[in-house]
């Protein structure tokens, strides 16, 4: 469960729909999608502050909770108050894979990772990943870990945005990582897709819906699309418990190529 613009928007909180919100991330909890992706700077912690009234009285072991460190906060001290604070606001010592957002790799990228790791050795999180990082990203990130390795890869990835498939999103295959496709239904685009919408129909699904089983037929590949509502958590759901076939997998993925020049 996505949790971008659930609690505001970035940096910016919204207290309107705290109730609404809390009982859509409740209601995913208890019919089974155990994995919240969140962030420091969603609602300026707004968001961090609902998932940790919506995961009460849950079994903590049984829900994986992501956030992330914002850009302007990775430097060594900035991700230890980032991350004690995001603790604070969940209200609980938590599974958190904190993903550095820089693009680029910095000078004190080395510093970072060992920071990871003594969050990780005091309990603050679980384990820790990347997001936004290029393959070459990933292994100059992988080389500056002693201890821990990177466990997971979160980048933007769909059936209109393929950057990752050819690169990222073999390596992550290859060593075991998960991989978190945010944005995969491209805030709505590809729910209003004709072409998805006429394969759906011989599923008896709707367009989103493809577009999210065509991400999860991928092996290692997880997508967390956006629960901000009700009807978005029954529309995720209906992904869920059956698969494309391997000939409407292909006969996609070629559509959406063709559509991007690349075949």
């Amino acid at each position: 469960m996505g949790t971008w613009g659930i609690g505001g928007g970035y940096w910016t909180p919204d207290y309107t729909h705290d109730k609404e919100w809390v009982e859509v991330l409740r209601r995913g909890l208890e019919l089974g999608l155990n994995l919240i992706d969140t962030a420091e700077m969603y609602g300026g912690g707004h968001a961090e502050e609902l998932v940790g009234q919506a995961i009460k009285g849950f079994d903590r072991d049984s829900i994986v909770i992501v956030s992330k460190v914002w850009q302007t906060n990775a430097a060594y001290e900035s991700v230890l108050k980032s991350a004690r604070k995001s603790m604070e606001r969940l209200g609980t010592v938590y599974r958190h894979i904190p993903s550095s957002l820089a693009k680029r790799i910095r000078p004190d990228m080395r510093d970072r990772q060992g920071l990871f790791e003594k969050l990780v050795d005091d309990g603050i999180i679980s384990f820790f990943g990347l997001s936004n990082f290029d393959l070459s990203g990933i292994e100059k990130a992988r080389e500056c870990c002693r201890k821990y390795d990177v466990v997971a890869i979160q980048n933007h990835y769909s059936l209109l945005h393929r950057n990752d498939e050819e690169s990222v999103i073999p390596y992550a295959q290859h060593e075991g990582m998960l991989y978190m496709a945010y944005r995969p239904i491209e805030r709505g685009v590809l729910a209003a897709d004709p072409f998805l919408s006429e394969i759906g129909r011989k599923y008896g699904k709707t367009s989103a819906q493809v577009a999210l089983n065509w991400l999860i037929c991928i092996d290692n590949v997880v997508p967390i699309p956006k629960v901000a509502n009700l009807a978005h958590l029954t529309e995720n759901l209906g992904a869920l418990g059956w698969r494309l076939s391997r000939e409407d997998w292909e006969i996609i993925s070629r559509e959406f190529l063709k559509r991007a020049g690349r075949i």
